[in-house]
């Protein structure tokens, strides 16, 4: 309010009028979903504000990184074959998939409710699988395959794409962080018994991050190693289809603290391959660990083992339960995983386990051990009532949470 004291002939003062035209505006209106396909060949950031799609294979292409932000929930479209989705990290890419245990990253199928800031959707279940592809991570770390050969095409990738390819001479590859991820309702067939596994590792290795991972209800393997070196940590894998934990062509780095909840469809909890290039001569020069280890077979899955093609490695602080009948058991498939167990390159280190009904022995989950190398397992192992309480196995308060199993109480 102003006083104005002006002579009679002074002009009026000139007021400016209300501005008919609207303020400052808004934030924007932010999308529901956002769409991604082909190949990135720039640097991304995939925010956790909305949902993000793949429509058909996404690949993280040589020299790009792809940053997914914590909470952020990816779906991945409907397609056959070749026009299945998933992610691919291409050899020389980078995935940097960094959750946490209050916002993890969630990998699921478009026909997923699950919306923003949720744990779980509400309409699929268990027997919901192969409804997209899952997560694929191609490195340059060093792997065993026929003719001897530096590469290999990865499974679940057609060899007419330009990605695809694994494998090399660096084992301390850096392809990114997995961590607190957690991958529902893949597998999907791209063709005759060819699947894409919920998270495959071709060649990966030592400098990338695989920890705090869950896959649930794939329709193929849960997690598959083809080579590498990397370490991995604090993976679930529940109701998958074919196997939990899948490692091929002389693998050689750590799983430690893992689990695999068999369902009635499910196939091996562990299946697992040797070197298959010339260089399977030295076998002193490869092997995998693992290291705290809970199997629980629910309802009667196939082996909770199957060591072939000359496997190598050792288990260590495992248990082995919850299975209601004598199928569950450890198979050393063919002369050369016979030969390895006999001559101590499969080693059985603090083992527990509950003996199937109708079992009266540890002795009798051996499958084709050959005669005299009984010991290289029995003697490592205490067997348990049903009603005990382990003491080695996976620390499974790691996946309380964050995952889909815990938030449908099955740990």
């Amino acid at each position: 309010m102003f006083a104005v004291s002006c002579s009679g002939d002074d002009d009026a003062p000139i007021v400016d009028p209300p501005s008919e035209e609207p303020g400052d505006p808004t934030e924007p209106e932010i999308p529901e979903t956002e769409t991604r396909t082909g190949i990135l060949t720039e640097n991304e950031t995939w925010t956790n504000d909305r949902i993000w799609i793949l429509e058909s294979k996404v690949v993280i292409n040589e020299g790009v990184t792809l940053t997914i932000e914590p909470g952020t929930i990816i779906k991945g479209g409907e397609g056959q074959e070749a026009a299945a989705s998933a992610l691919v990290v291409d050899q020389g890419g980078k995935l940097i998939a960094d959750g946490t245990a209050e916002n993890p990253i969630i990998f699921t199928s478009i026909l997923d409710n699950i919306k923003k800031g949720e744990i779980a959707g509400t309409n699929l279940g268990l027997g919901n699988v192969g409804l997209w592809g899952g997560v694929i991570v191609l490195g340059n770390a060093p792997i065993s395959v026929d003719g001897d050969a530096g590469e290999a095409q990865i499974e679940g990738i057609p060899a007419t794409e330009p990605y695809g390819q694994y494998g090399g001479d660096n084992p301390n590859d850096n392809s990114g962080i997995i961590r607190y991820v957690s991958i529902r309702h893949g597998g999907i067939t791209i063709g005759q018994d060819n699947e894409i596994n919920g998270l495959t590792m071709g060649g990966v290795g030592l400098g990338t991050t695989i920890d705090h991972v869950e896959v649930v209800a794939n329709q193929d393997d849960a997690f598959e190693w083809f080579g590498g070196t990397t370490n991995s940590s604090n993976l679930l894998a529940w109701a998958q289809q074919d196997d939990g934990l899948d490692i091929d062509q002389a693998f050689n780095g750590t799983i430690t603290n893992a689990a695999v909840i068999q369902s009635s469809n499910s196939d091996r909890a562990l299946e697992i391959d040797g070197p298959e290039g010339p260089d399977a001569a030295n076998p002193a020069d490869f092997g995998f660990t693992i290291d705290g280890l809970t199997v629980v077979d629910v309802e009667n899955g196939e082996f909770y083992a199957d060591f072939r093609d000359g496997a190598i490695g050792t288990i260590r602080n495992a248990v082995f339960s919850g299975t209601t009948t004598g199928e569950a058991k450890f198979r050393f498939n063919g002369p050369d995983s016979q030969n390895n167990f006999a001559n101590g390159l499969i080693v059985f280190e603090n083992i527990e386990l509950v003996l199937p009904v109708g079992v009266a022995s540890a002795e009798e989950l051996l499958v084709d051990a050959p005669a005299g190398s009984e010991g290289n397992f029995t003697n490592n192992v205490t067997v348990l009532e049903a009603s005990a309480t382990p003491t080695v196995g996976a620390d499974l308060s790691v996946f309380a949470g964050w995952t889909y199993a815990s938030s449908q109480n099955a740990l």
